[in-house]
């Protein structure tokens, strides 16, 4: 495969995945691997020399099919208002708000290949998300219900998101996480709203079944000074 083939993200996108729904939102269908482990060696071998990161697009991940499954079924939470899918991968939880009425959508992520994958999955499931390839931690634009899914596996940028999502929270965003139990998740921090049993890859998640849950984020306010 050439450099040149690989740089069309949506080409390759199409030439690497399947049209197939979430196993615990089926309502929703992304274009996701098959053979996870292919891809993600493929990625891995082939790929780096261009510098083509991990694809976290390709796969519906535990966390964020709780979050989706979540926003489906209490589509109050989001409907009308503005909401952010931070690290959205495949762009799941946000075509999950838009199908519960939230508007406008976006969804951030700071790979490329994710934020074209992210504009193919809503325009096949027929709603409007708007694609965002930039770091956004740190900013607030007025957001009224920010999601994060399976943001807390590694320590440094856990501590980062969490700082800057209680922020957020604390000004009156609703901000929700999805995670099944990953090792740097603040639970003394949390509300847990719902639990699912989530189907997920085996080759990536070591498990055919993740227990996921959904949590509000609780701000913590600024200390005044003095």
């Amino acid at each position: 495969m050439s450099g040149e083939a690989v740089l069309d993200h949506e080409a390759f996108i199409r030439a690497h995945t399947r049209l197939l729904p979430v196993p615990h939102a089926p309502e929703i269908a992304l274009h996701v691997a098959q053979e996870a482990t292919e891809l993600w060696q493929k990625t891995e071998d082939e790929l780096a020399v261009i510098g083509l990161p991990p694809p976290f697009w390709a796969f519906a991940w535990a966390g964020g099919q709780a979050l989706a499954r979540y926003l489906l079924d209490h589509p109050e939470i989001v409907a009308g208002r503005r909401m952010l899918d931070f690290a959205s991968g495949s762009g799941l939880v946000a075509i999950a708000a838009a199908k519960a009425g939230a508007a406008p959508v976006e969804a951030c992520d700071i790979d490329a290949f994710a934020a074209a994958a992210i504009g193919i999955n809503a325009t096949a499931n027929a709603v409007v998300v708007t694609p965002r390839c930039e770091d956004l931690i740190g900013r607030d634009e007025g957001w009224d219900v920010v999601c994060a899914g399976d943001v807390c596996y590694e320590r440094e940028m856990a501590e980062r998101v969490i700082d800057w999502l209680s922020g957020l929270s604390a000004r009156g965003a609703t901000v929700l996480i999805g995670d099944p139990g990953r090792s740097y998740l603040p639970r003394e921090r949390l509300e847990a709203l719902a639990t699912y049993e989530v189907p997920v890859t085996r080759a990536l998640e070591d498990a055919e079944i993740k227990r996921s849950s959904v949590w509000r984020l609780a701000g913590q306010a600024r200390r005044q000074p003095g």
